[in-house]
């Protein structure tokens, strides 16, 4: 048996949508990494984009239990001395909600030129309006055991 890989002009691409709203963050981002990846699909080979588009709306409207919303903090640094910015995830929610949701997905994709590539076919709405009705997105539900559901 030959085992055969997928090429770039032979993998089709889907337009999935998630709502957001009520879905713990980590459960979120690991099926919307699986997705990216094309790990859902029996043609995924690790090394070639095989995944398809994930729109994700009401990004402020995620399940966050409160005592991590007050400890979990995001650090940035502007690589000038005394640069070390601290953000909580509560004032993240309030101000940039889609960041959080791109940062959790991002960490779960490769570290290389095909995670960038990856994380680039993401598209994030806080509110639950998105400009990709053109692409006539397929609604999802998520499974919690890195598996969805289509919803019509």
């Amino acid at each position: 048996m030959k085992t055969t890989f997928a090429k770039k002009g032979e993998v089709e691409r889907k337009w999935y949508l998630i709502d957001a709203e009520g879905e713990t963050l980590g459960r979120l981002s690991s099926v919307i990494a699986h997705i990216l990846r094309g790990k859902h699909k029996p043609i995924f080979t690790p090394h070639i984009d095989t995944g398809d588009f994930v729109i994700v709306i009401n990004a402020e409207k995620l399940k966050i239990p409160e005592k991590k919303l007050e400890n979990k903090l995001y650090y940035h640094h502007s690589l000038y001395p005394g640069g070390l910015k601290v953000r909580t995830l509560k004032t993240l929610l309030e101000t940039n909600p889609a960041f959080i949701i791109r940062h959790a997905v991002k960490g779960m994709l490769p570290k290389n030129k095909l995670g960038r590539k990856l994380l680039k076919k993401l598209k994030v709405y806080a509110g639950n309006e998105h400009p990709h009705n053109a692409q006539k997105p397929i609604k999802i539900k998520i499974k919690y055991n890195k598996t969805f559901e289509v919803v019509e």
